[in-house]
């Protein structure tokens, strides 16, 4: 299959780790920011395949996994009352809020839909006149422009039993919040391959002016992975810092320039708090006055709620590259996808469910190189 096998090549992928272990002459901790990403690195073995130098730490990529734990109460506020209809993605169903999750609303009798993309809410909305019919959205930039169109057509149509509780959050803020923090262990990422589909890549080159640390685009199949990782550790070793792009095939320096033009008509950029990191000036969207009727924030005034971490979930560090999934002394233990303590191990993107998924092995609190 184009652009599948070929980026699956055994040989190729060797070829590009021998390579890596050649330049390497001291040892760099690099991030990919993707959750995709992540999976793809813990299921192909990609991180045993590097030198000794090279550590691969997991950045706040997946957009189950930091979707604050106030967010998530909302939707399970929204979703328990009469007369209204709930639609998420699955993913979203077994994320832990403070007492309960989606599924056991749903099992409680709930009426909590699973779809695909947000015009199948639309659907759902124009059905059922009579419920108010509330999309719950979450991710970064590559979903929020379909979410904005679903608003923007809900508007167009005079859909007024459709809204949306919005949650997206932006890469380059938390890039900027990580790289910012006196913590960071991060010397060169892995920019995402999806965001930047949309998004191009010519935001990142301020991050570049600050703070020194090169950023690769990269794709998500094997060789995709390899290739931005030599990338940067030749930039590394040479004493550069620039944004390149690996994932040629995909990523244009401008982006899709009609899907920002669609964000830009919907959300405006707004300060965000993110699960296990907090609050995070200017890293979210929020829906814009003119849409304020499809905004299930305002509609159903869950503004004001907020709610606590528990103690005893590391997803935090983890999501900032500090510690690992196994670090975690509930890791596989008391931390399971069937009972999860944190979004990361819910996730089909989540780090923490990468590492129990591939890494059978491994044992809570074991630590890792």
């Amino acid at each position: 299959m184009k652009y599948l096998d070929e980026y699956r090549d055994g040989t190729i992928a060797r070829g590009l780790a021998a390579e890596i272990a050649r330049r390497v002459t001291r040892p760099w901790v690099l991030m990919e920011i993707c959750g995709g990403q992540t999976h793809t690195l813990m299921r192909f073995g990609i991180d045993e395949m590097l030198p000794p130098g090279i550590e691969m730490v997991h950045g706040p990529g997946c957009p189950v996994c930091v979707t604050s734990l106030e967010t998530i109460d909302k939707a399970i506020e929204i979703a328990s009352r009469p007369g209204v209809t709930l639609v998420s993605y699955g993913d979203m169903l077994r994320v832990p809020g403070s007492r309960t999750d989606l599924f056991h609303v749903r099992a409680n009798g709930g009426d909590v839909r699973i779809v695909y993309s947000p015009t199948e809410a639309l659907k759902i909305a124009r059905a059922n006149p009579l419920r108010q019919v509330v999309f719950f959205a979450v991710g970064f930039e590559t979903t929020a422009p379909a979410n904005a169109m679903a608003v923007w057509l809900a508007k167009r149509e005079g859909l007024a039993n459709f809204s949306m509780l919005a949650s997206h959050v932006l890469v380059p803020p938390a890039m900027s919040a990580l790289l910012g923090s006196p913590r960071n262990r991060v010397q060169g990422f892995i920019g995402p391959g999806h965001v930047c589909t949309v998004m191009g890549y010519h935001e990142y080159e301020q991050l570049i002016r600050k703070f020194r640390v090169p950023i690769v685009v990269g794709g998500f199949e094997p060789v995709d992975l390899l290739e931005a990782i030599l990338m940067l550790v030749t930039q590394l070793e040479q004493g550069r810092a620039e944004v390149e792009n690996q994932y040629v095939r995909s990523v244009s320096y401008a982006g899709n320039l009609p899907a920002q033009k669609i964000l830009a008509e919907v959300f405006e950029v707004c300060d965000r708090k993110w699960r296990g990191i907090g609050g995070i000036p200017e890293s979210g969207l929020n829906i814009r006055a003119e849409y304020a009727e499809f905004d299930a924030d305002r509609i159903f005034h869950t503004e004001k709620l907020s709610a606590e971490e528990s103690p005893d979930c590391i997803s935090a560090e983890v999501l900032q590259g500090l510690k690992k999934p196994v670090d975690c002394t509930a890791f596989g233990v008391r931390c399971t996808p069937e009972n999860p303590l944190g979004a990361p191990m819910v996730s089909s993107e989540g780090a923490c469910a990468a590492y129990y998924r591939y890494r059978r092995h491994a044992v809570a609190g074991s630590g890792s190189r």
